[in-house]
This record gives C-alpha cells, structure tokens and sequence, in this order.
C-alpha cells in the first residue's frame, strides 16, 4: 500500500497560501498538519466507496467510524495549530482532503483485484496502520509541543 504513504507525504508538501504571508517554516508545517485532514479523506473515500462497491458489507463503515474515534483529537489538534500558524482555512482543509481523496481512488483504479484492494485497505484501517499518530508521527509530535506552549 505504498501510495498511501505517498500520498501522505504528497500532502504534506501543500502549502496554504493564507500561512505564506508568515514565516515560510509556519507555512510549510501547517501544510504538513493538512495531511491530517487528507489522510481523513484517504479512510472516508475508500472505505464508503468499498462499503458501496461490496454490497454495503458494513464492516467498511464501521471501520471509518472506528478510525474517526481514534483520530478525531489529531484532527482538532492540527486545525487549532494550524490556526495559531496563521492557516486552516476552510479552503485549504478541502484542497488536502480532495488531493487525499484522489490519490486513494488513484490507487485503487490502478489495482488489479479491487475486492482484494478493498479487503486489504479495510484492514489496515481496523489494525490501526492508517491512523494519524502511525502515519505522520513526526508532524504530530511537533504540532503538540507546539500546542503545549
């Protein structure tokens, strides 16, 4: 499943053009805290479009619900960081979580066997492999120390 690091990664290098007019380094780790926001989008696009594709097998929306809770205080962490940075606008939350949603669908277009794709991605999502603190420590790690000032 290496696109989605790639795609990870990929989100980290967009650049808010709110946080631009600050210090170029706020600006650049608000984009890394918008990766949050994409790796939302990988888990929402490709679990709901598993769940649909499946039959509606409901283990694919459990396992996006199950994600959402495990997730959702790294979620509010980077939009209030982001938001001390001078970034987190609206728009730029959509601009990662459409790259995040694309690049899943990407990958999943580019798969061989999609119910294999599907099962696989399920998984990850259930063992917690896709979760933001096992995806994008680094960018977590830096946003809370910059939370506890």
């Amino acid at each position: 499943m290496r696109p989605l690091l790639l795609a990870a990664a990929l989100l980290a290098a967009i650049t808010p053009a709110t946080a631009q007019e600050s210090a170029p380094a706020d600006a650049a780790f608000v984009g890394e805290l918008m990766a949050f926001h994409g790796s939302r989008a990988i888990v929402d696009v490709m679990t709901t479009h598993c769940y649909e594709t499946t039959g509606l097998d409901g283990a694919y929306r459990t396992a996006y619900d199950n994600w959402y809770l495990r997730n959702i205080g790294f979620l509010d962490l980077a939009d209030r960081v982001a938001r001390q940075l001078g970034g987190g606008s609206e728009k730029e939350i959509a601009a990662a979580e459409t790259y995040g949603g694309t690049q899943i669908m990407s990958a999943y277009n580019q798969a061989d066997d999609k119910t294999s794709f599907c099962t696989a991605f399920r998984e990850r999502v259930d063992a917690g492999e896709l979760d933001i603190d096992k995806q994008l420590p680094d960018t977590l790690r830096r946003a809370q120390q910059i939370a506890a000032q």
